[in-house]
């Protein structure tokens, strides 16, 4: 470990070097690159953009994608998941119905909870503890946002944690300088309803916004009420040319009755949307608060400061949590199993609360080294986050307190903290047509953990008696290079390429035991290496294709052949992707085909993931089910198995790793009216490393079939006019397919429609 003195010396010599980073703000412009792009209102000069313009996505080093608020208005996502299907590379796994809890994986990245995957606020840290338990509950409304940038090659040094997927990163609206208002009012099949507002204006010398958004929806199963509602504020004020400020302040409330688990293979067949789980419900609140500070120090050095804080609360209580998923009280002979679930079974809160804080200064100098042009950017940031993690189990299906019964009380109780101090250097060299963008990324991370009393069980009830509390410490330290180019080959041509170091930290949970211990467990790292062209065939179609090798090593996984809750882990794992992505957009209007009221557009976004597979010794073991008896032959992947027999899976699929997916879409607007056909592709993917092809009885393991599904969406309103009717329509056909087989099966969205009308001042 890096003593604290030393540590500070590191930063601070950090913050004495310089290299050079791209340009991180800016306009997107009509008639650039890619025929989708169209003009939108720069971001206040205070916000931290991944990618920023087009034009400065040419400048990146590695791949890069914008949605743009075009793209947004065209398609009419219901939530984040219909929008970054829009982004080649990235993997969006359904849930429940209403994109609250994201499953983003990218490259082969298993999506669950999204945690490989950074999240970002217009820079800042979405999630709640992406040190020590990156797990996405929560995800603001897709209609706070006007545009969606991901960014997946060696830029990424310029951000962290978790680094080796790629980072997401959403921009609200900037603040506006004239007064301005709008609603919008939706709703559909399934109880959705949607409502929607913002005003804005000058106010106090500067400018407010406010964006208050409800939504409700039944989801994609029976027995569920989505239901939360999101009032963000943003302010901005400019105090003479060289200072600038912007505060945001947000309160997010969900209050749903959604399952935990999916069902059995036989309740499927018998009734794919059924949710017997009807007391389980999901609470939650965030509370943010944000800002930011620009000051112009001279004409080519520029400082911001960012300062945040986030308080998150979720409970989460639920009938079924036991490793098969029925009821947690399963052990009691009262409970029987699911002929008792709405009578004599308990269920259990998983209960949660976080602080999570932080300060970051940003440093971009514009400059010539030596007479080579570029840019410079360095950053340092301090982070701290504090969980506090407890479960209750209940005697009854609508218990809300500890029990007494079998396997209730107090069963999880302990603090986690996390504390990080970051810092990154990353220049643009440029010499002519070519530019060369090395960077370092440090991290120094210390984790605690304080394990508190929970009951002790004797004959597996409460007894009165409590466990003694237990505390423990450990740290993690790592420096992450990358290095990166880019040649204009031509006036509409780049070719690009990179490598960079990715990082994910462990868990808490995982580095200090429930004892207070410490496991010798070091950070999730990759190797990651890409190269690709992009830029113009003619003008007005552009394209963007990528091949990509993930190295991913150090992965934290069971040591034990059972594996399971409460396995000994050891960094160990190692999984090997390799594919390729292509993005291509046209527009009749960029291209000068068509005139500047009508436009035929068309684009692609296209995932290989030729391998995903593991690349070092796993043991694993295929189940024996249906009569079977240990040694008989089970369809796999990669051939018929014995089941029940440890075997290395070394060379296997990941789980939930498509080797295809497809997002394609054709449209036009003409005169006011716009529309667009959607079509959505996805390829058959395991639920398990044994890559096992026939289904469980529990449902939890075997093939999950490709799908595809055909979207509509539709708009008219007068150009300029003051109200605008729309209409979308997902999986047009009705088509029935599975999401996920984690906790049991879940189905995929249902036929869905949504009829809106939106006014404006």
């Amino acid at each position: 470990m890096i003593l604290p003195i030393a540590r500070t010396a590191l930063l601070a010599g950090c913050a004495s070097i310089a290299f050079p980073a791209f340009a991180e703000n800016g306009d997107l412009q009509q008639g650039s690159s890619s025929g989708a792009i169209t003009t939108t209102a720069a971001q206040p000069a205070t916000e931290i953009v991944v990618v920023g313009s087009m034009e400065d996505a040419d400048t990146i080093p590695g791949s890069s994608a914008v949605v743009t608020e075009t793209d947004l208005e065209r398609t009419r996502p219901l939530n984040v998941n219909d929008a970054l299907r829009l982004v080649p590379g990235v993997f969006v796994r359904e849930e429940e119905g209403a994109g609250m809890r994201p499953n983003i994986g990218i490259r082969g990245l298993n999506p669950v909870r999204s945690t490989k995957v950074l999240l970002l606020e217009d820079g800042i840290p979405l999630g709640y503890a992406p040190y020590g338990d990156n797990a996405s509950y929560y995800h603001p409304p897709i209609q706070r946002f006007t545009r969606l940038e991901v960014l997946k090659g060696a830029g990424q040094i310029r951000f962290g944690p978790q680094t080796i997927g790629g980072v997401v990163n959403y921009i609200t609206p900037e603040v506006p300088d004239e007064f301005i208002a709008n609603g919008t009012v939706a709703g559909g099949n399934r109880d959705m309803l949607m409502l929607d507002g913002m005003v804005g204006g000058r106010l106090a010398g500067g400018g407010v916004l406010v964006h208050v958004n409800h939504n409700q929806t039944d989801g994609f199963r029976d027995n569920q009420a989505l239901r939360f509602t999101d009032i963000f504020v943003k302010g901005g004020w400019e105090f003479g040319p060289d200072h600038g400020l912007t505060i945001k302040l947000s309160r997010f409330r969900e209050d749903s009755r959604v399952g935990y688990s999916g069902l059995r293979r036989d309740e499927f067949a018998a009734d794919p949307r059924g949710n017997p789980f009807v007391n389980d419900d999901f609470q939650t609140e965030r509370l943010n608060a944000t800002i930011a500070h620009r000051w112009n120090l001279s004409d080519d050095l520029t400082l911001r400061t960012s300062a945040y804080y986030h308080y998150f609360t979720r409970d989460w209580w639920r009938q079924s949590s036991n490793s098969g998923q029925r009821p947690n009280d399963s052990s009691d002979p009262a409970c029987g199993g699911m002929a008792n679930l709405l009578t004599a079974c308990g269920n259990e809160g998983r209960l949660r609360d976080y602080d999570t804080y932080g300060i970051e200064s940003r440093l971009a100098i514009d400059h010539a080294l030596f007479g080579i042009g570029g840019e410079t950017e360095i950053g340092v940031r301090y982070h701290e986050e504090r969980q506090r993690r407890r479960q209750w189990n209940g005697d009854t299906p609508t218990a809300r307190r500890p029990g007494t019964s079998v396997n209730a009380g107090v069963r999880e109780n302990n603090e986690r903290d996390a504390t990080a101090f970051a810092a990154f250097i990353q220049s643009r060299l440029e010499f002519g047509a070519f530019a060369l963008t090395p960077g370092v990324r440090a991290e120094f991370i210390d984790f605690a953990r304080r394990n508190l009393p929970i009951d002790i069980l004797v004959g597996g009830r409460p007894s009165g008696a409590v466990t003694a509390a237990t505390s423990g410490t450990s740290s993690l330290d790592k420096v992450l290079p990358g290095i990166g180019a880019t040649w204009a080959i031509g006036d509409n041509l780049t070719l690009y390429g990179g490598v960079h170091r990715g990082f994910a930290p462990p868990r808490v949970e995982d580095i200090i035991t429930a004892a207070g211990g410490s496991v010798d467990l070091d950070a999730e790292l990759s190797w990651n290496y890409e190269i690709g062209l992009r830029g113009d065939i003619v003008p007005g179609i552009g394209f963007d294709a990528t091949a990509f090798v993930m190295d991913f090593q150090n992965q934290i996984v069971a040591q034990s052949v059972a594996g399971g809750v409460g396995a000994t882990l050891t960094s160990a794992g190692e999984t090997l992707h390799r594919g390729g992505e292509f993005a291509l957009n046209a527009s009749s209007r960029a291209a000068g085909w068509t005139g500047g009221d009508t436009d035929v557009f068309a684009r692609l976004a296209l995932t290989w993931v030729a391998d995903a597979e593991y690349n070092s010794t796993r043991i694993a073991t295929a189940p024996c089910f249906d009569g079977a008896t240990t040694g008989a032959l089970v369809a796999t992947g990669a051939g018929a198995v014995p089941c029940g027999v440890a075997r290395n899976v070394e060379g296997n699929r990941l789980p939930y790793s498509p080797e295809w997916l497809v997002s394609g879409a054709l449209g036009v607007e003409h005169k006011g009216f716009t529309g667009q056909v959607e079509v959505v592709s996805q390829s058959s993917i395991f639920a398990d490393d044994v890559n096992l092809i026939p289904v469980t009885p529990d449902g939890q393991r075997g093939l999950i079939e490709g799908w595809t599904q055909v979207n509509l969406a539709a708009s008219y309103g007068p150009p300029g006019g003051k109200w605008e009717v729309f209409t979308t329509a997902r999986n047009l056909f009705d088509r029935l397919y599975v999401t996920d087989r984690a906790r049991g099966i879940l189905p995929g969205q249902p036929f869905t429609i949504q009829v809106g009308l939106t006014l404006r001042y």
